[in-house]
C-alpha cells in the first residue's frame, strides 16, 4: 500500500521488466558467442584438415618426382604447400635451430641466385644446389653441417642480403597475414578489396564492370571490338585506382590476372608491398576469400 502511494510499485515493475529484459539479452549474446565460437572452431579443423591432405598430396607429388628422376640427377625430398596454423609452427620450429657463430645461411633468391651466395650454397648443397634453380624466388635456409636446407615461397619477397648467423633470419611478416593490409582482387571485369586485421576481414568492398569477351572473328569488326572492350577495361581500372585510393590500410597487396595487375599499377600512384598472379574465378566476394587463401599460401620444399 505505502508503495502505491509512494509510486514506488511501478518502478519496481519497470525494473523487473528491465532485468528480464537484461536477461533475455545477456543469454541471446552468450548464444551468440556460442554461436561464434563453434563456427571459429570448425573453420579451424577444417582448414587443418585441408592442410593435412595438401601435405599429402604434395608428399606423394615428391615421391613421384624422385622416381622420375632416379636415374637423371637429385631431386627435391619432399615439397609441402603450408598456410595458417601449420605454417606458424614450421616457421618457429626453423627459428628455434641454434648453430655456431655463422653457421646458419639465410638468402633471399631471385629468379636466379645471386653470385654473392652461389659459392656458400654449393659448398653446403653439393649436386642438389642445381634445385633452386627450379624453386626461386624463395626464402632458402641452409646450415653449414648440411642438416637443414629448405626453401620456402614468400608471397612479400624481402630485401635482404645473404646472411650467415647462429640462427635463421626469418621474419613472420614474410609468410603471415599480420596487422592491418588490404589485398586487392584485380580481374579485367572485376575488383574485390578487403581489409584485414591479420587473417580476419574486417571490411569489404567488390564491383563487376561490363567488359566484353573474347571475339574470334577477324577483320575490321575485330578491330573495332578489340578498341571497346580496351576502353571498357580502362574504365574498369579507373573505378579499381579510386577505390584503392579509398582504402582504410596503409599496406597492400594486389592480386589477380598478371597484366591487369601490371597496367593498374604501371603509372606509378600505387605502391603495393607485393603483387602475385592468383586464379581466382566467380563472384567479388568468394573470389576475394579464394585470392586471399591463395595469396598466404607458402610452398615449402626441402632440397
Amino acid at each position: 500500500m505505502l508503495d502505491e502511494l509512494l509510486g514506488r510499485a511501478s518502478l519496481k515493475e519497470r525494473i523487473d521488466d528491465l532485468e528480464e529484459e537484461n536477461e533475455r539479452l545477456r543469454a541471446r549474446y552468450e548464444a551468440e558467442s556460442e554461436r561464434r565460437a563453434d563456427a571459429v572452431t570448425a573453420r579451424q579443423d577444417a582448414e587443418e584438415t585441408q592442410n593435412r591432405l595438401e601435405d599429402r598430396i604434395a608428399q606423394l607429388e615428391g615421391e613421384l618426382e624422385r622416381r622420375d628422376g632416379d636415374e637423371s640427377g637429385p631431386s627435391v625430398r619432399r615439397r609441402a604447400k603450408l598456410r595458417g596454423a601449420r605454417l606458424a609452427e614450421v616457421l618457429d620450429r626453423l627459428q628455434s635451430i641454434r648453430t655456431g657463430p655463422e653457421g646458419a645461411l639465410t638468402a633471399c633468391l631471385d629468379d636466379e641466385v645471386p653470385e654473392t651466395v652461389r659459392d656458400d650454397l654449393e659448398d653446403v648443397l653439393g649436386d642438389r644446389f642445381a634445385l633452386l634453380d627450379d624453386v626461386a624466388p624463395c626464402v632458402c635456409c641452409a646450415d653449414d653441417a648440411g642438416l637443414v636446407s629448405v626453401a620456402l615461397e614468400s608471397p612479400v619477397r624481402p630485401a635482404l642480403e645473404p646472411t650467415w648467423d647462429d640462427r635463421f633470419g626469418l621474419e613472420r611478416e614474410w609468410f603471415l597475414p599480420t596487422g592491418r593490409y588490404a589485398l586487392a582482387l584485380v580481374r579485367a571485369d572485376l575488383f574485390a578489396l578487403g581489409t584485414y586485421e591479420d587473417d580476419e576481414r574486417v571490411s569489404y568492398r567488390g564491383f563487376e564492370s561490363d567488359v566484353k569477351g573474347n571475339h574470334s572473328k577477324g577483320g575490321f569488326s575485330q578491330a573495332r571490338f578489340e578498341r571497346i572492350r580496351d576502353d571498357q577495361i580502362d574504365d574498369h581500372l579507373e573505378r579499381c585506382r579510386e577505390a584503392l585510393d579509398e582504402r582504410d590500410a596503409d599496406r597492400l597487396y594486389v592480386v589477380g590476372q598478371r597484366g591487369v595487375i601490371d597496367a593498374l599499377v604501371e603509372d606509378g600512384s600505387l605502391e603495393p608491398e607485393a603483387t602475385a598472379a592468383v586464379d581466382a574465378t566467380g563472384d567479388p566476394k568468394p573470389a576475394l576469400e579464394d585470392a586471399h587463401r591463395s595469396f598466404w599460401t607458402t610452398t615449402l620444399t626441402v632440397i
